[in-house]
């Protein structure tokens, strides 16, 4: 094993995919040097994904080749793929949470004796480390693990197999600040000591920039550039990725009055975590009127309990929320009274019937009411459908009709409809959680611009994201979540980085 073995080069040859008349890559040609650290960027649905899957063999494409080493191959399956070398990293861990580090190195052997000598393996593992920049304790069970370490021992198992071509999907989706660093700094070493190529699919620009040495950017299917990305800014990266899409100029960010109210306070909460084996406490939480309060974390430390206490879906056990100095339940009514809007995560799954149309969706708010405000016996269909086809045309909704059903809408799509019922009509507070989850650059783009909208006409904005740079660009103060507490507060302008990251990540 060892350090002996050297980088592979590939290039794929005028790679096209077509799925029946769509067609995903357009003759993608990119070169990835051995022991180069290279970037792929695009939007989400730029091909990124489908090229990936053509390297390793889950699509055959359509037409072009792959080549490795300068040699044509053929790779019909993710076997073909490994055989050459070549290994990838997905976003989701695949490790086995209850066996050990060491354990999951050896089980993820293509022969794996019936009787597993450990002392053996122990000592061919520990020669094997000796070669690795990582230090991991491999005798722990995996679930004990950071996610930064899981995120190394999924590196470490793609070298230990022999893998000397790396895809990295997203490899950060799921670390801090601090952590992604660390883990892309190691990896950079190995493509320079020539062990080990790497490309990295990412939508971090700060990342690519930091690490990679090369970038080729996707758009719609096709190579729209690449280079040496020190010969690149970012706003040329940005302008490849996106086309001439106009981002809006989102810091219109005024100072927040000293006097504006308070309009969401709470003291003193608790509530169970999902596993119902911890408890969340907020003691004290106040968002102004016309501020936007950016809520930091990683996933799984209390934020989704938090906004589901504040949607209803969960109990409170003790403390007190208010909006506009009143008691707030969640209710119906009082949510329809304080005018509190939400903006969930997965929204399909969150804020839609899916099944139903996408004008009875855009209703939910108002189809009980008449325009006087009072309840409603008869739903007024017509009423239902002028109102959706005026949000559908001023949110530019793309969407057969207003009689599609919802679920048949793309997800940048699903977003705006909500964004649309959501944000018509006086909204006094709004709670928005990752909104921009999954979405490409210009729906990003416009949503944010639509978050920034609301908070600079007047609304208070409690805004709950995993992506640290949307929290850095948005809000006015950021507040960070860890183990079920808020641990750290700072105003955004000035913030440092590193010290939320520490926070986050419960090392400060």
């Amino acid at each position: 094993m060892g350090m002996k073995a050297k980088a592979i080069g590939i290039e794929t040859a005028g790679m096209t995919m077509r799925f029946g008349s769509f067609t995903a890559l357009d003759t993608v040609s990119i070169k990835v040097q051995a022991g180069s650290f290279h970037a792929l960027l695009g939007e989400n649905g730029a091909g990124k994904s489908t090229l990936v899957k053509c390297i390793m063999g889950f699509y055959r494409q359509t037409s072009g080749q792959l080549l490795v080493e300068d040699r044509e191959v053929e790779i019909a399956s993710p076997r073909d793929a490994a055989a050459l070398g070549l290994g990838m990293v997905y976003q989701h861990f695949t490790l086995v949470p209850s066996l050990t580090g060491a354990e999951n190195l050896v089980i993820s052997r293509n022969s794996v004796p019936a009787m597993i000598d450990w002392r053996q393996e122990r000592r061919a593992l520990e020669a094997f480390m000796a070669t690795m920049p990582f230090q991991i304790p491999l005798e722990r069970p995996v679930r004990d693990l950071s996610a930064g370490e899981k995120q190394k021992l999924e590196i470490i198992k793609q070298l230990y197999l022999g893998r000397r071509f790396l895809i990295l999907d997203e490899p950060t989706s799921v670390l801090t600040p601090a952590e992604a660093d660390d883990m892309l700094g190691l990896v950079r070493g190995l493509t320079e000591s020539g062990a080990l190529t790497v490309l990295m699919i990412s939508h971090k620009f700060h990342e690519v920039r930091k690490f990679a040495d090369a970038v080729s950017v996707l758009r719609r299917g096709k190579l729209v550039g690449s280079g040496k990305t020190a010969e690149l800014t970012t706003e040329e990266m940005a302008a490849m990725m996106i086309g001439d899409v106009k981002l809006a100029a989102l810091d219109s960010r005024l100072p927040v009055a000293e006097a504006s109210p308070s309009i969401l306070t709470i003291k003193g909460l608790k509530t169970r975590d999902r596993s119902g084996l911890k408890t969340i406490e907020i003691e004290n939480l106040k968002v102004q009127a016309g501020e936007i309060l950016g809520i930091a974390g990683i996933s799984g430390n209390g934020q989704k309990e938090l906004a589901e206490v504040l949607a209803g879906q969960r109990p409170a056990e003790a403390g007190e929320i208010a909006v506009k100095d009143k008691p707030y339940t969640a209710t119906r009514q009082e949510t329809r009274a304080a005018n509190v809007r939400f903006i969930p995560e997965e929204p399909l799954l969150n804020a839609c019937a899916p099944k139903m149309s996408v004008a009875e969706n855009l209703s939910f708010r108002d189809f009980d009411l008449t325009e006087q405000g009072k309840t409603r016996v008869w739903l007024n269909a017509g009423a239902m459908r002028r109102n959706a086809n005026r949000l559908i045309a001023d949110f530019k909704v793309k969407t057969a009709s207003s009689a599609s059903p919802i679920a048949s809408l793309s997800g940048g799509n699903v977003q705006r409809a909500v964004l649309a019922r959501e944000l018509t009509g006086a909204v006094d507070l709004l709670i928005v959680s990752n909104p921009c989850f999954g979405l490409d650059f210009s729906a990003v783009a416009e949503i944010r611009a639509r978050i920034m909208k609301a908070r600079n006409s007047g609304s208070a904005v409690l805004l709950f994201s995993e992506d640290l740079d949307e929290l850095m660009e948005m809000s006015d103060r950021i507040a960070v979540m860890s183990d079920g507490r808020l641990v750290y507060e700072t105003p955004a302008r000035g913030a440092d980085s590193a010290v939320i990251g520490a926070h986050m990540a419960g090392h400060a």
